[in-house]
């Protein structure tokens, strides 16, 4: 399975965000990638503005562009965008909230996740405009030349909840998406490194961590400056083996996953396994 990673950085405007999305996905479809994955917030980044004054439907024209560029490329996307969610009413004010989405498009595919554990942390509440996804998300990535994978979907600080990684598993994901606009600071790159390990490890996935560049790079690396991203976009092994690793700049390249190892090394750490007969 060739999966292509696309680490930008996310910007404030969506037509310009748009347009480098179409000639990323563009790209992966010349490299004969079979799954193209983007940020978290590829729509518009977080901190440069509202973003209901943004957020679209899955049927309009934001979406539809890129399920047209999928099907030209003839290859799946998953991309983080903004869609409208509800209206609430908070201290006497209304406040239109959106949910912070999955898109997964593209030869036969079609499916959303709604980002289920928001990022009220380290100062920053996501909850007080975004409403929190209910429900898992998995799609079945058609591959060439061979059946196609189950793939789990999860969102940036879902990273810290590992139950939901382990119930991917057991759904009967093979590969779990992780796009991402990680906050930087002090710490948070061993954080993101350590986590994104172990998620790996407990659910005995192929795990594709895709996360925005840092504004700035290396040079403004370890700043607390928000969700932003702060690169080092990953692939990573059910075994915890780390495949492949991005800095902190732009970057897009692709990975060929070794799908075949997997039952190589769920019956080494059938933890999965153990779990069903508990």
């Amino acid at each position: 399975m060739r999966i292509s990673i696309v680490q930008r950085e996310n910007l404030e405007d969506k037509a310009e965000n748009l347009e480098a999305i179409l000639e990323a996905i563009d790209r992966a479809g010349r490299d004969s990638a079979d799954l193209v994955v983007f940020p978290e917030a590829s729509m518009k980044a977080f901190g440069s503005g509202r973003l209901d004054t943004v957020a679209e439907p899955l049927d309009g024209d934001f979406a539809e562009q890129i399920r047209q560029a999928a099907d030209r490329a003839g290859l799946t996307v998953v991309l983080g965008m903004f869609t409208p969610a509800d209206t609430v009413e908070v201290d006497g004010k209304k406040i239109n909230r959106i949910h912070n989405t999955l898109l997964a498009t593209g030869r036969g595919v079609e499916a959303r996740y709604d980002k289920i554990r928001l990022f009220d942390a380290f100062g920053f509440r996501e909850s007080d405009t975004v409403a929190p996804g209910s429900e898992l998300s998995l799609i079945d990535v058609p591959l060439t030349g061979a059946p196609s994978i189950r793939v789990g979907l999860a969102t940036c600080f879902d990273v810290r909840f590992p139950e939901q990684f382990v119930e991917l598993a057991e759904k009967g994901a093979d590969v779990i998406l992780l796009p991402a606009a990680w906050n930087d600071g002090p710490g948070k790159l061993p954080q993101w490194r350590t986590l994104t390990a172990a998620r790996a490890l407990d659910s005995t996935t192929f795990l594709v961590a895709v996360d925005a560049a840092r504004p700035g790079g290396a040079k403004k690396a370890g700043d607390a400056e928000g969700p932003t991203g702060i690169g080092h976009s990953a692939v990573i092994g059910p075994d915890g083996q780390l495949l492949a690793e991005a800095g902190y700049e732009p970057q897009q390249f692709s990975v060929d996953v070794p799908l075949d190892d997997l039952v190589r090394i769920r019956k080494q750490i059938p933890v999965l396994e153990i779990r069903s007969s508990e």
